[in-house]
């Protein structure tokens, strides 16, 4: 941890340096060839070298130089102070190189991901199966209908609902996720520190583990038109699967999906009524995938399409690797308990590094004899049908 909490700063450094000069392909360059060959074996390394490993490992030319030197050097000091301010804060800063970094956003976006994000909230959900539910400011009532079907699929999926909370669909796909008790990721068109309304209003879900709010931008960037196109992008890239309940002809969905299907993502787009006055058909007719209103892929007429159909709805995540649950320590632990367990108890119980949406799918999946669900009751809860009988602590406590 503190080994990770001294680069921060140097990450700051790099990341939010502007030089027309010094592009993201550049800053890119560098983080890509920590440990190869004679480059550095990480961010510290790297501003410790001289100028001629930089010009021999890297090939910068000298104003390059004189700006890692003179602009990034120079501000690694005050942005220390910055990192322990945030980090006091509840703040969290990954760079791309860490393991707590979506490796959806990397496999999506490549060597365009952000460097850098700034976060609030429950970071496994960055590692979660997530659906990007999208759409326009001024969205009508069957798109918004619509919005609220597919986040009660993503909850049933145990899939993250991914959106940038701006009014219309976006707003309306995190607060149906919100409403269910389902997990939401919120990307920011600004700064994460500017977001204190947005804290506030979802500050018990932030709580419970169930959202993450996620920045690409310096945490005081305030709100403009250029960061909230460039984080659709972000919104696309942090989703396994992207639907598009209704967009214009023009704006950042239209842009957004026209850039991801350029990249042959797979984006399921509503089939718009004759009488809809959207661009939906069109962006069907670029490429994106038909659904009805209910998410369900609409058959083409062709022998191809046909073979390839396949109802979103029935994608069940796949197992996660590396990351078995022992059934022995939680029957255990329900057997210990006098009432009933939500997966968020256990994980915190057991310090399983899970979220609590994939335990609530294995524990369901594998079906134990011995342990009862609760299915009624949101969240879902789970006790041991022949709990050992103790009593509760004077403060209500579980005996453990």
């Amino acid at each position: 941890m503190e080994d990770i909490k001294r680069e921060l700063p140097y990450w700051l450094a790099l990341t939010h340096t502007p030089n027309k000069l010094f592009k993201k392909a550049h800053k890119q360059r560098i983080v890509d060839g920590f440990g190869k060959d004679l480059r550095p074996k990480d961010i510290i390394e790297f501003f410790g070298e001289d100028f001629e490993k930089w010009v021999k490992a890297y090939g910068f030319n000298e104003e390059e130089i004189h700006i890692i030197d003179t602009e990034m050097r120079s501000k690694i000091k005050n942005y220390t102070a910055l990192v322990e301010q945030l980090l006091s804060a509840g703040y969290n800063i990954i760079p791309i190189t860490s393991e707590k970094y979506s490796s959806i956003l990397k496999s999506n976006m490549k060597d365009q991901a952000p460097l850098l994000l700034y976060t609030k909230g429950n970071v496994k959900l960055m590692q979660e199966k997530s659906v990007a539910i999208v759409g326009a400011r001024t969205a009508k009532d069957i798109s918004l209908k619509f919005t609220d079907d597919m986040a009660k699929v993503s909850k049933e999926n145990y899939k993250v609902v991914v959106s940038g909370g701006a009014k219309g669909v976006d707003r309306k796909a995190l607060e149906s996720s919100i409403e269910i008790y389902g997990q939401s990721i919120i990307v920011l068109p600004q700064g994460i520190e500017t977001f204190t309304s947005g804290f506030k209003k979802y500050y018990e879900p932030i709580s419970r583990g169930d959202v993450l709010v996620v920045s690409a931008y310096e945490s005081k960037a305030p709100w403009s038109v250029g960061l909230a196109m460039a984080r659709n992008h972000i919104i696309y890239g942090m989703a396994s699967e992207i639907y598009v309940a209704e967009s214009n002809h023009t704006g950042g969905t239209w842009e957004g999906v026209k850039a991801g299907l350029k990249k042959k993502r797979t984006i399921y787009i509503r089939q718009p009524e004759p009488q809809e006055k959207n661009a939906n058909q069109k962006l069907i007719d670029l490429g994106g995938k038909a659904v009805d209103k209910e998410g369900t892929l609409i058959k083409n007429n062709t022998a191809e399409d046909q073979t390839k159909v396949v109802d979103p709805k029935l994608e069940k995540p796949k197992p996660e690797k590396g990351k078995e649950i022992d059934m022995e320590r939680i029957l255990e632990l329900l057997k210990k308990a006098t009432t009933p367990l939500t997966s968020k108890k256990i994980i915190k119980e057991l310090e399983l590094d899970l979220t609590s949406g994939s335990l609530t799918s294995k524990l369901k999946k594998e079906a134990h004899p011995d342990i009862e669900i609760n299915t009624e009751k949101k969240p879902m809860t789970f006790q041991h049908k022949s709990p050992t009988a103790t009593k509760k602590k004077s403060d209500g406590s579980l005996p453990f």
